[in-house]
């Protein structure tokens, strides 16, 4: 892997690149618990001075550890997985084998999110070939540079090619996509459906991560509570800033139970301060021209549209936040920009959930509440329902599917002496 990030130019670079892999996959196995030893160390690297700022950088370092995918591997592929070996299932046994080589298509919106793809194919004995898109090819070389520093004898680096090529090469698209035995697709509708429609072995399997948007609730008790008030607070905020708000998990709106005695704009006083310390800390260090016009437009829209409507935010366009009322969910804006809406009943928010909604992040004083909302949100399509803070808690199963299970053949052997 001496070249990090290939730019490639032909079919037959993939083809031979592709080939490469499989041989690799195929000849030479690896177990999870190799491939932790090595993530273990990966992430120890990514604490050197330079990547700080990396958007998603603390959380990736987070997932890297064992203590994070160790539980992953555990539930997805059984209790022998760590070591490969086989597990009893009554008179046959069980174990998983990799696919051979894995495709990823990872979106061009979350920096670290080429790196996050390929860890599920290695964890599965896997090959990996990733398609870095142009934006992020400076970056993802950063952080594979120091997986190369560690992994000094090659264990993961020879399984994986990173290539970068302009989305409108078709036909560098379907050359690594004939070329995998596995697919992990991220991004928005219309990318997602190029890459779907690409001609994929019949015996492929794909995996697919489209695109979602998310918000957070809370009952009257919980923003209600002035001693509680500054840690949900912060909570929120470190949910808006991580991911810079482009991930799926982002939230976009909070919405707020209607309290009888406490006013709503104490709230988001409260927040504007846990805001503009998240950014003191976490300050953004560069900022699209269309991002900072869309930002601009949506304050003066949200004021203009209707006199009941406040907001609060800084001089700059480094953070936002739009008040009003309504169970409606709206456009989102990202960029640091939280619809915080009021409303009377919680569950009528839920029941405009329409499936495009992934993340539910929830501060809900009383138990038995939740109980009631988790599942209503559930079954308008929600998959993940977690308490606000942990919106970014990337583990499995992740969009209602598991991660590393669908990269693995699970095989089964029953004993010819039985």
């Amino acid at each position: 892997m001496s070249d990090l990030i290939q730019t490639v130019d032909s079919p037959q670079e993939i083809c031979c690149a592709a080939r490469r892999l499989r041989e690799i996959a195929q000849r030479d196995e690896i177990t999870p618990q190799a491939v932790l030893e090595v993530f273990e160390r990966w992430a120890g690297a990514l604490g050197a001075d330079g990547l700080h700022a990396v958007p998603g950088l603390a959380f990736l370092r987070l997932w890297l550890r064992r203590n994070s995918l160790e539980p992953v591997l555990l539930r997805e592929l059984g209790p022998d997985s760590l070591r490969g070996g086989w597990r009893e299932d009554g008179r046959a046994r069980l174990r998983a084998f990799p696919l051979g080589v894995v495709g990823h298509w990872p979106a061009g919106n979350v920096e670290v999110q080429p790196i996050l793809s390929l860890t599920c194919g290695l964890l599965g004995g896997n090959a990996c070939l990733v398609r870095v898109p142009g934006a992020l090819v400076e970056l993802t070389r950063q952080i594979m540079e120091k997986l190369q520093e560690v992994d000094r004898i090659g264990r993961l680096t020879e399984r994986i090619v990173m290539v970068t090529f302009d989305h409108s090469r078709t036909d560098l698209q379907e050359a690594m996509a004939r070329a995998v035995d596995g697919a992990m697709i991220w991004g928005g509708a219309e990318a997602v459906s190029q890459v779907r429609a690409l001609p994929f072995p019949y015996w492929s399997r794909v995996s697919v991560f489209g695109p979602r948007i998310s918000v957070a609730l809370m009952d009257a008790d919980a923003w209600g509570d002035r001693i509680e008030r500054p840690s949900w607070c912060r909570r929120i905020a470190r949910d808006v800033w991580q991911f810079e708000q482009q991930a799926c998990s982002s939230p976009q709106a909070l919405f707020l139970e209607r309290h009888p005695e406490c006013d709503p704009g104490e709230f988001v006083e409260e927040l504007g301060r846990a805001f503009q310390e998240e950014n003191r800390v976490h300050a953004r260090q560069q900022m699209h021209p269309a991002l900072t016009s869309a930002i601009c437009l949506a304050r003066a829209s949200w004021l203009l549209n209707d006199a009941a409507n406040h907001a609060l935010f800084p001089e700059s366009p480094d953070w936002t936040i739009l008040q009003g009322t309504g169970p409606e969910i709206p456009k989102p804006t990202q960029g640091r920009t939280l619809n915080v809406l009021v409303v009377d009943d919680l569950l009528d928010v839920i029941s405009r959930f329409d499936g495009t909604l992934q993340t539910l992040g929830l501060g809900v004083k009383d138990a038995q509440r939740e109980a009631i909302l988790a599942p209503a949100a559930a079954r308008r399509g929600v998959d993940r329902v977690v308490k606000l803070g942990s919106m970014h808690n990337f583990s499995s199963p992740w969009d209602g599917a598991d991660l590393i299970r669908p990269m693995v053949r699970l095989v089964r052997h029953v004993r010819s002496q039985n």
